[in-house]
């Protein structure tokens, strides 16, 4: 009895196993495999733009650095930092001692050529007397020919010398007026209406002209505000003044200022007489091909320009401004992934593939598309809103005849 009850459990057992064995057969090789699994997205209505990205910095429409002419201490400083000054305001005194010591001198010899212009114009008053009371008696025959002609050189001698003096007169007058220009250049005033922006020499510092200007303070007109955008020379091509444009600053990162591109500047930021004189001859072999290396290795930037109104002050020098160059937009349109389309046929209609209602299969169609800024696409033609669009699909169930080839020998 217990021998049956042994072989009994033991079919029950071989029986279960071999349940369990068609089963696992069954699924994974009579199982149909699971439908293809895309990624979407879905075709939706929206704004969309064509931007071109540069990075700025922001300056004072007018900005001027007042300096010194004259050499000497700062006597006085009228202005502080950030004060708005007027057109011809006086900002600062240098010490005038020495200017006016140099005025007094000049107007000195200026005098005495004058007086000295006088002396011999008296001398020539006499000389005339003289020439003519030799002339009247040398026709007469009442004189000798020798006094005439020693009263007519000595008439035109001192014509001479008044002539002479003449030119000094105005040589001493240059020089007083140059004195007195430099006894100018001791008041410096503002050149421009605006506001201190930087006080660069402080009250008592002494100053020394000789070689350079030293600057006193910088003057900017702040009312409006420039942007400097670096516009690399892949986009330059693409934009022109006009166009619309905005910009954020770090301090706003999600407020929008809109303005318009004013102008580009013709030359790179970067150029000078050095870079080019680099580019264009070479002493070596050696130096023209470092010099074409630094050209191909460096990035270059041309400069935007865009105007500002700043009524409240806000926009402050050196601030950094994200700018957006707007080349085209559209406002509520159809748009799809930039990523769900495929090849472009020759009439510049796009493949896309569409997600058919069953959410199994797709099917390719042609679209024509608008502005495409390599995020989305503006669809034109081809899509309806609420469609679906294959962006990736994933390649899971089309390895698995690969990796099962069929039923084991001898099938079940």
């Amino acid at each position: 009895m217990t021998t049956f009850r042994a072989h009994t459990r033991r079919y029950l057992l071989i029986i279960l196993l071999l349940a369990v064995a068609a089963v696992a057969i069954k699924k994974v090789y009579f199982t149909p495999p699971d439908g293809p699994h895309f990624l979407t997205g879905t075709v939706h209505r929206a704004d969309i733009e064509d931007t071109v990205l540069a990075s700025g910095t922001l300056q004072g429409i007018d900005e001027v650095s007042v300096g010194s002419q004259a050499s000497g201490q700062v006597k006085s400083l009228y202005v502080q930092l950030g004060q708005r000054v007027k057109k011809g305001q006086l900002v600062a005194v240098i010490d005038s001692l020495t200017q006016e010591n140099s005025l007094r001198a000049d107007q000195a010899a200026l005098e005495n050529v004058l007086a000295q212009k006088r002396s011999k114009q008296a001398t020539l008053h006499q000389a005339e007397l003289t020439f003519a009371r030799e002339q009247t008696l040398l026709a007469q025959d009442a004189a000798a020919r020798a006094d005439y002609e020693s009263a007519e050189a000595t008439l035109a001698s001192t014509r001479a010398d008044i002539a002479a003096l003449d030119a000094q007169i105005r040589e001493a007058q240059v020089t007083v007026d140059n004195a007195k220009v430099d006894l100018n250049h001791t008041r410096i005033t503002s050149p421009i209406d605006g506001t201190v922006v930087a006080i660069v020499t402080k009250q008592g510092q002494t100053v020394n002209a000789t070689q350079s200007t030293p600057t006193i303070v910088k003057v900017a007109q702040l009312d409006t505000v420039l942007i400097k955008a670096e516009i690399s020379e892949a986009d330059v091509t693409r934009v022109k003044p006009g166009l619309e444009a905005y910009f954020t600053i770090l301090g706003e990162p999600d407020h929008r200022y809109d303005t318009r591109l004013s102008a580009i500047e013709p030359g790179p930021e970067a150029m000078s007489e050095d870079s080019f004189s680099s580019s264009s001859s070479s002493t070596s072999s050696t130096s023209s091909s470092s010099s074409s290396s630094s050209s191909s290795s460096t990035a270059i930037y041309y400069n935007g320009l865009l105007m500002v109104p700043n009524p409240d002050g806000k926009f402050r020098i050196s601030m950094t401004a994200q700018v957006n160059i707007v080349l085209a937009k559209a406002r509520a349109a159809l748009i799809v992934p930039a990523s769900a389309l495929g090849p472009r046929a020759g009439d510049g209609r796009y493949a896309v593939q569409v997600v058919g209602a069953d959410g199994r299969t797709v099917h390719a169609r042609q679209i024509r598309i608008g502005i495409n800024n390599h995020v989305n696409a503006q669809i034109l033609d081809g899509l309806q809103e609420g469609e679906r669009v294959v962006i990736r699909q994933a390649a899971a169930t089309a390895s698995t005849e690969s990796t099962h080839p069929g039923p084991p020998p001898g099938g079940m």
